[in-house]
């Protein structure tokens, strides 16, 4: 069972940063592909980004590009997402995944999650 732990967010003004990291249990974290997704109140949860094995390949969703930017560390066993530019409406709970059998940006394909991170964008 591979356990993922966010960690990272928190309170921040519009137009600040912040990195949230992803750290996996499993020393076969180098395996997994990985993405990060994001959930508003009220709203559905919606894909970020994802990044392959080695960080060869990277996703993104087309909105969220310019902004955000997966990366992944495999000797830390973490994968990361700098965010920049940060706007209210960017406020939700972050939320990593992982899975075997490729880059995905459907959060269907996802075999482990994170309990998610909180990121709160003051106006």
């Amino acid at each position: 069972q591979v356990q993922l732990a966010e960690s990272g967010g928190g309170l921040v003004q519009a137009g600040g940063s912040l990195r949230l990291s992803c750290t996996a249990s499993e020393r076969t974290f180098s395996s997994w592909f990985m993405g990060w997704f994001r959930q508003a109140p009220g709203k559905e949860r919606e894909f970020i980004a994802a990044i392959s094995r080695r960080g060869a390949s990277i996703y993104y969703a087309d909105s969220m590009k310019g902004r955000f930017t997966i990366s992944r560390d495999n000797n830390k066993n973490t994968v990361y997402l700098q965010m920049d530019s940060l706007k209210p409406e960017d406020t939700a709970a972050y939320y990593c995944a992982a899975r075997v059998g490729g880059i995905s940006q459907h959060q269907g394909h996802y075999d482990y999650w994170g309990q998610g991170t909180q990121v709160t964008v003051s106006s």
